[in-house]
């Protein structure tokens, strides 16, 4: 029975998240994509920070009655993640097969997908911003639940670490679905299709594997970190959110308001009178420096734990690195192919692709 129910888990809760994002008060926005065929901008009904803050509660009040244990998402975590996995790929042949191929053959449509930016219900669900919020608010209730469990198995002797993790993951959540209109404007939305990369990864890679310095190490006594280790790593993890956040905002508003001066930095931007691209603030440090910042939060959630030779819990930022420096190499060819001789431009001017100094 409990193998049933760990299966069927993420299918009850993608269903209460996606009912919650339908009846919540939201806030319709006009993005920065265009539709493929009418060319207008596409309209977003974003609420994520309010179903985020819903399911936590819904989640607290069900443990406090006794109805699912606060542990039960860690009891059952791979019989979830097995759950997790199916609604994944049938979603990801869902999504991909009834369309028209691209031309690149079966297993790269799959892959990669067909269509540029679904929607439905009459634009009431956009398909990336519904499987960013699954996976937000999944990534967070897993982990809340396998905190739990450390300190129900511990009690006074649970370790801070845990504690801190937790903490660091769950201001990571609240962050991204708080900046939702912000991230309108990142790659995924303007540069990729919706297949099994976004669809399998939103859905299980997303709520599932970022838990996994937690998800390796909750059962786990106290490792007995020494505090200014904590602290180095809360930097780390701080230092990164910083050049995230910070390159991302100062995206948003010179794509938003142009003349605004973002943390006293006013835009300087290199132009052929046509297309415009920012060259100063964190964008003149590298032309990726937010992946820098996703890297080091990476290694800093990773550390908070106290396990730092845990090596599944390293699996995290390396798959960061993976991801980002090869998506870097295609934005880079994207770009040369868009802007001519104002990228190149652009490359003479900021000469770093990711780490300033370095790379």
């Amino acid at each position: 029975m409990k193998t049933l129910l760990g299966f069927a888990t993420p299918f009850i809760i993608y269903a209460f998240i996606t009912l919650l994002h339908l009846i919540v008060p939201s806030r319709k926005v006009i993005g920065y994509v265009s539709h493929a065929k009418t060319g207008e901008k596409l309209t977003y009904r974003l609420n994520g920070r309010l179903v985020l803050i819903c399911s936590i509660i819904i989640w607290a009040v069900l443990g406090f009655l006794n109805i699912v244990p606060f542990g039960w998402l860690y009891s059952v975590r791979y019989y979830s993640l097995a759950g997790a996995f199916t609604i994944g790929v049938i979603f990801s042949l869902a999504i991909v097969l009834p369309f028209p191929s691209k031309g690149k053959g079966l297993i790269i449509d799959l892959f990669f997908g067909r269509l540029e930016n679904p929607q439905y219900r009459g634009g009431q669900i956009d398909a990336k911003m519904w499987l960013y919020l699954i996976g937000a608010v999944m990534l967070e209730l897993n982990i809340l639940s396998f905190a739990s469990h450390h300190y129900i198995t511990f009690g006074n002797l649970s370790s801070p670490g845990v504690l801190l993790n937790a903490a660091m993951i769950t201001y990571f959540v609240f962050d991204y679905l708080t900046f939702e209109e912000v991230h309108l404007y990142t790659y995924d939305f303007f540069a990729e299709n919706v297949g099994f990369k976004l669809g399998w990864g939103c859905l299980v890679f997303y709520p599932f594997f970022y838990t996994i310095p937690l998800f390796t190490t909750a059962h786990l006594p106290n490792p007995e970190t020494p505090l200014w280790l904590m602290i180095a790593y809360s930097v780390i993890f701080i230092s990164g959110w910083m050049l995230a956040r910070g390159a991302n905002m100062q995206k948003f508003y010179f794509k938003t308001k142009p003349e605004k001066i973002f943390l006293g930095i006013k835009p300087e931007v290199v132009t052929d009178g046509e297309k415009t691209l920012l060259v100063n603030g964190f964008w003149g440090a590298s032309r990726h420096i937010n992946y820098l910042g996703e890297i080091l939060m990476a290694v800093g959630i990773v550390l908070s734990v106290g396990f730092p030779a845990n090596i599944w819990g390293w699996l995290y930022p390396l798959y960061y690195v993976a991801l980002l420096f090869t998506r870097q190499y295609s934005d880079d060819k994207r770009c040369t192919v868009k802007y001519g001789k104002l990228w190149d431009e652009y490359v003479a001017k900021v000469k770093f692709r990711i780490i300033p100094f370095l790379y």
